[in-house]
């Protein structure tokens, strides 16, 4: 495992600026394309035909009605792409930016920050404005997002006595019901921060300050989760999912292995195509010491500092952000609106979201701060052995590695 490297993409983007041929040398910028309609390059990381076709035909739409054209290209590797893309002279003018990557390319000059010219910018979710604010200034408009949840097996729910009034909604009646449940895992999770990090959020920690300046693995609130969290593992009321010879929650959860699972709103589809005999119900995460909390996991629209044409890129972006847009955008490929305007009609067609949509107002997003790659790599790793390992040392490893990082 390589460690603290910087990413791939990143390192592509950080070298070029270091040869001076990148972003933070202030070179003039890019020459504006004044007439003529423009043609609009746009890569995307699609999870599937769905979500390729879905977004082809609003771009389609949106050159109709503008006179421009978008050719929509789904990548194979976008953090690769994405990031030689970048540094090179002519790269997409509108792309997906993951929200874990977004500080990388945010920290360079790579990104236009274009987000105040989008109508009813304060419409988006306050969470998800943040994580895509970097040194104050709000880059990219998110186009859409998810949040973890708790999924619960209906049927090993009441094969075990268990009923709705046993859901638990906070750590204490979390701990009780796993020990209710009998002859299967009680609750299962992947083994990295994308999962234990929400109970490091309900705990009232995080691993850096909210402006992403400070390294703050190493706290009270973090040693407090994590040593919940082991001791939940240690005595077998919970399991990651590999122990169950799962790759992920939602496998070892649809093969019955498990009574409850913390999981994304994209098991659903999983569900649906894997496991469609599986009766599930989703209800908000537990709430811990401080409250409730979640992790939010997102894509921005992002615009190339570099475009000759972000007239049209942001044009493109606003058309793709309309309520209407993002609701069409549900239907086809099960993302849930970042516009808060969208709520109402959105749980209207998918009530059983409600969970995952009142997790958008104290969803933690992905650590804010470049070049974190292989630090939270390494933190990983050691939650991996969490159930064997001092929790006081996995969180002095992050804070060294995380301050060596920062700087």
């Amino acid at each position: 495992m390589k460690r603290f490297a910087i990413p791939a993409a990143a390192a592509v983007l950080l070298t070029a600026t270091a040869c001076g041929s990148g972003f933070d040398d202030r070179q003039a910028a890019p020459q504006q394309q004044t007439s003529g309609p423009a043609e609009l390059q746009v890569l995307m990381a699609s999870s599937g035909d769905a979500e390729t076709n879905a977004v082809k035909e609003a771009a389609d739409a949106w050159a109709k009605a503008t006179g421009n054209k978008a050719v929509v290209t789904p990548a194979q590797d976008i953090h690769q792409q994405l990031g030689q893309a970048l540094a090179g002279s002519n790269p997409p003018d509108v792309f997906y930016v993951d929200a874990s990557r977004f500080a990388d390319y945010a920290s360079v000059g790579a990104l236009e920050p274009y987000a105040d010219k989008i109508s009813d910018v304060q419409d988006f979710y306050p969470k998800l404005r943040e994580t895509y604010t970097y040194d104050g200034r709000f880059y990219c408009v998110p186009k859409d997002f998810s949040t973890l949840a708790l999924i619960v097996n209906d049927d090993l729910w009441k094969k075990n006595g268990l009923t709705e009034d046993d859901i638990p909604t906070t750590w204490e009646e979390l701990t009780a019901v796993t020990k209710k449940i009998k002859d299967v895992t009680p609750l299962t999770f992947s083994d990295t921060r994308d999962r234990v990090g929400a109970f490091m959020v309900q705990a009232g920690g995080w691993i850096t300050s909210a402006d992403g300046k400070q390294a703050t693995g190493d706290s009270p609130e973090n040693l407090q989760a994590l040593q919940y969290v082991k001791d939940l593992l240690t005595g077998k009321q919970a399991q990651y999912a590999k122990a169950l010879d799962a790759e992920w929650g939602g496998e070892a959860f649809g093969k019955g292995k498990a009574a409850m699972t913390i999981e994304g709103n994209w098991i659903k589809g999983a569900m649906k195509a894997d496991y469609p005999d599986v009766k599930f119900s989703v209800h908000e995460l537990p709430a811990g010491p401080k409250g409730k909390g979640t992790l939010s996991f997102s894509n921005c629209w992002g615009i190339a500092a570099k475009s000759k044409q972000k007239a049209a890129a942001i044009s493109f972006v606003e058309a793709m952000t309309k309520k209407e847009q993002q609701l069409a955008f549900a239907r086809a490929f099960g993302v849930m609106p970042s516009r808060a305007s969208a709520k109402e009609d959105y749980l209207k067609e998918f009530p059983g979201d409600a969970a995952f949509v009142g997790g958008a107002d104290y969803a933690q997003g992905p650590v804010n701060a470049p070049k974190m790659d292989s630090v939270l790599s390494d933190f990983d790793a050691g939650l991996q052995q969490l159930a064997s390992k001092d929790p006081k040392e996995i969180l002095a490893r992050l804070q060294k590695n995380t301050e060596s990082t920062l700087g």
